[in-house]
């Protein structure tokens, strides 16, 4: 069901594009990792099949049916951020040991789960030609994508599925209450939809990556690489907490 590309040796690194990206936006991140790694295009996304109904649990259940089952650190960005720390609960069968969402917006308005839930009643729009329909993917996604978009009836249409929008808002403190892996939350220092005064809502110190925006893991692909190592050095008790960068 879903495309999924791997590569490299060592321990696992299981990486999660954010809400109308694909697993291409980690390309240069995978590129500088010292292991392995599995990049799937989620559900509803790039080159992956459709589901029924979009929630974090059947997004992570639909990611899990593709992970070994072997220990892996996860690192998803926005909505893959959310649906890491699912995975991390151990509720769909993953061993996650290391969990790190960057750039999750921790605070919806009414207004702002109305108005994705608009988004996802909508049906997809169909343009005349590719490089129309590939302007709205990447409009979507906030970055330039290679595979977001596909051939349909009467023309071209983003790939992503509208419907992937309806699904709502996650329950941060449940979720790293429930988390059976080391936690790290990080953010661009100037990501508007994840600041640092509401991660640190729920983790006392979370990691700020210096002069990024919300797609820092493609305005900045080596502060993530540095992230990450820097999580794998650090014992669970100080990754948990690690210094504002």
């Amino acid at each position: 069901m879903l495309h999924v590309e791997r590569g490299g040796n060592g321990p696992l690194l299981v990486l999660l594009h954010g809400l109308g990206a694909t697993g291409e936006v980690w390309n240069d991140v995978v590129e500088d990792w010292h292991g392995s790694w599995l990049v799937p295009d989620l559900p509803g996304h790039g080159r992956s099949g459709r589901l029924d109904r979009y929630t974090f649990g059947s997004i992570a259940a639909a990611v899990a049916d593709v992970i070994p089952r072997e220990p892996v650190a996860v690192i998803g960005h926005s909505l893959g951020g959310v649906v890491a720390l699912t995975l991390a609960s151990g509720w769909f069968g993953a061993d996650v040991t290391t969990c790190v969402g960057v750039g999750i917006k921790v605070r919806w308005t009414d207004e702002e789960l109305e108005k994705a839930a608009s988004l996802a009643n909508k049906p997809a729009k169909v343009f005349e030609t590719k490089e129309e329909a590939e302007e709205r993917a990447n409009k979507m996604a906030g970055v330039k994508l290679a595979h977001g978009v596909s051939e349909v009836d009467g023309g071209w249409s983003p790939a992503l599925d509208m419907r992937a929008f309806g699904v709502g808002r996650p329950d941060m403190p449940g979720l790293i209450m429930a988390s059976k892996a080391q936690i790290t939350l990080a953010a661009g220092e100037n990501d508007p939809m994840s600041p640092r005064e509401h991660l640190e809502e729920l983790v006392p110190e979370p990691v700020i990556l210096p002069g990024a925006g919300h797609n820092v893991h493609v305005e900045s692909p080596s502060s993530v690489t540095g992230l990450l190592a820097q999580v794998a050095t650090n014992p669970p008790s100080a990754a948990s907490t690690a210094p504002v960068m």
